[in-house]
């Protein structure tokens, strides 16, 4: 992931959709993206990359397992300081958490629905 430690930034984006291969390949060849594998297990997710500086850019994500229940979108990682505060706070303010709070490379993320319909992760640092 990009740099995930200054809240209320944005730090990543990345999509979970059903053929993702076919949509890295899209991406590689619409903007440019080079592809790298994120091993998860039984499959790869894929970090796409800048072409000149190989600074990931986005991911591409097959839906399943966590993310086989998320939006078909381009999703935003907004960092927070406690993603269970967070959590607490969207529904405490008209929102819905979606998915999580769960544990996540060391720190924690929740996928919460605003109360207009948008969608967007909250990412809280290890």
């Amino acid at each position: 992931m990009s740099d995930m430690n200054e809240a209320g930034k944005i730090g990543w984006i990345d999509i979970s959709v059903d053929d993702a291969e076919g949509l890295r390949d899209f991406y590689a060849t619409v903007a440019g993206w080079k592809p790298e594998n994120v091993d998860m297990g039984e499959y790869a997710d894929f970090n796409m990359t800048m072409p000149e500086s190989g600074t990931p850019a986005a991911g591409i994500c097959h839906a399943r397992g966590s993310n086989a229940d998320l939006p078909r979108q381009w999703l935003i990682y907004i960092v927070v300081t406690d993603a269970v505060a967070s959590a607490q706070a969207c529904t405490a303010n008209g929102g819905k958490v979606l998915v999580g709070p769960k544990e996540m490379g060391g720190g924690m993320f929740a996928v919460i629905e605003d109360p207009s319909g948008a969608v967007a992760a909250l990412y809280q640092a290890p």
